[in-house]
């Protein structure tokens, strides 16, 4: 991974803290090379918030583990890349296959649009159980476990003889595929603090970004020489191969020392104390409204694109493709550029504001208030929309994680908890109206994205923290 004074493989110590008597409380402060890791003067202070386990000062990582993740550095990023690129894959490979999958089951589309909802529910509820197994076993076992099984539920969707069928596979194959995205994250959190970490998930986002625009392509394909169910075989040969990558070179990054021993209880409690952090679930909250607008123009583009708008399944991957394109662009921009200049706050609500100006002007297309428009208009706010996320996903995820070094693991199961849950609720009302209308696809983003900037401001309060940092407090 990038070589920089921000990555814990390279500190002898972190700085804990926590609450409670005889804790003190203060940012965590990378070591290194002061110019290039300043603290975002908008970051929340590193502290344990009330009810939650202090870090356990055992948590550094050991020499030996620091010269490894020097040595392994790239290959761990490329696999942590593969990871969060596993659920796009589960997905976008799958968007160009929905109408004939609708077909071929003879169910309506709405019903057909539930395999996804049950995907995402999956991969949202599998979090919460594989978070915490994470944190008192460490990442590498609960990983490899969680691919094992996603590769068994992938192949049994390929032979998967109805709708009903379908759905209940894919939840399967949703819990199972939760193990990749939640404790990439925690791997993350594992090796790099402040600003460094928003840097990395800007990295993952490049990695990752690549899965959104060759996934449809992919599926397209695909579907040119078989049917939908060739993509499930598809997917179940990139998650045979993902688990053996993961098996020769994903190290374990938690030390035993840095592990909670507690048992369900012990998590309950713990995930109780994140939630009752303010400033954490405005984060979290925030994040997985951005994510259901989001996906609300997942689930409901293939239709919107191909039945409305009669573009062919190339056209519309190709113009997936070139959204996913807008979004890495935008995220390399925001990690390699904006990211240690300006307040993540500053840039998460510049990000959140674009996304409802694109969700309004959608909304005003698809009523017919600019009257009949074609499908380069719709595509051209998609892009902007679907850009603006490089911005909006990285930036919520690291300003949540720098709060929580105590409980990686938990806090990264509870942002993909309510992401997921949320884009799960967001899916199925964008087909409420049928096959025929964009607008309950517009209505859902516009609403979500005004959600999101009202839980922004009311819970984070950016303006609150760097007050307090001008004021020295």
């Amino acid at each position: 991974m990038p070589d920089s004074g921000g990555s814990r493989a390279q500190r002898e110590h972190i700085p804990t803290s926590g609450t409670g008597p005889g804790t003190d409380s203060a940012p965590l402060t990378p070591r290194g090379d002061a110019g290039a890791l300043s603290v975002d003067p908008g970051a929340p202070q590193v502290t344990a918030p009330a009810g939650l386990p202090a870090a356990p000062e055992a948590g550094g990582l050991t020499a030996p583990a620091v010269k490894a993740a020097r040595r392994t550095g790239f290959l761990v990023t490329m696999v942590l890349g593969g990871l969060t690129a596993l659920p796009p894959l589960s997905m976008d490979m799958y968007l160009p296959a929905l109408p004939a999958v609708t077909d071929s089951l003879a169910a309506p589309a709405a019903t057909i649009q539930l395999t996804l909802t049950a995907c995402l529910a999956g991969m949202a509820l599998g979090q919460l159980v594989v978070g915490p197994m994470s944190d008192r076993w460490g990442r590498r076992r609960p990983l490899l476990l969680g691919m094992v099984v996603y590769v068994i539920a992938t192949a049994i969707c390929a032979l998967a003889p109805s709708a009903e069928l379908l759905i209940g596979f894919r939840l399967l194959q949703g819990l199972a595929g939760a193990a990749g995205i939640v404790i990439a994250r925690a791997v993350v959190r594992d090796l790099y603090d402040g600003v460094e970490m928003a840097r990395f998930f800007s990295t993952l986002m490049l990695i990752s970004g690549v899965a959104p625009i060759i996934a449809p392509l992919i599926g397209g394909q695909v579907m040119r020489f078989t049917d939908w169910r060739g993509i499930f075989v598809v997917l179940t040969g990139v998650g045979i191969v993902l688990t053996l990558v993961v098996w020769r070179w994903l190290h374990e990054t938690l030390p035993p020392g840095s592990r909670h021993t507690g048992g369900v209880t012990d998590a309950l409690r713990t995930m109780r104390g994140l939630l009752a952090d303010r400033v954490f679930a405005g984060y979290m909250i925030t994040g997985g409204l951005a994510f259901a607008v989001l996906f609300a123009y997942i689930s409901a583009s293939p239709f919107v694109v191909q039945e409305i708008y009669g573009a062919s399944p190339q056209t519309f991957s190709l113009l997936f493709g070139l959204n996913s394109i807008g979004l890495i662009a935008v995220g390399q921009i925001n990690g390699k550029l904006l990211v240690g200049r300006i307040s993540l706050d500053k840039v998460l609500g510049f990000g959140l504001a674009v996304i409802v100006l694109a969700a309004v002007a959608l909304l005003l297309m698809t009523t017919g208030v600019f009257g009949e428009v074609g499908l380069v208009p719709i595509a051209a706010g998609l892009f902007v929309l679907m850009s603006a996320m490089g911005v909006a996903m990285p930036n919520t995820n690291a300003q949540a994680l720098m709060r929580t070094k105590h409980a990686a693991g938990s806090a990264s199961a509870l942002l993909g908890t309510s992401s997921f849950l949320i884009g799960a609720i967001a899916s199925p009302l964008v087909g409420i109206a049928g096959e025929d209308t964009a607008v309950p696809m517009a209505v859902v983003q516009v609403v979500c994205a005004v959600a999101a900037v009202g839980c922004f401001l009311g819970l984070c309060r950016p303006w609150q923290r760097a007050g307090r940092e001008a004021g020295g407090l």
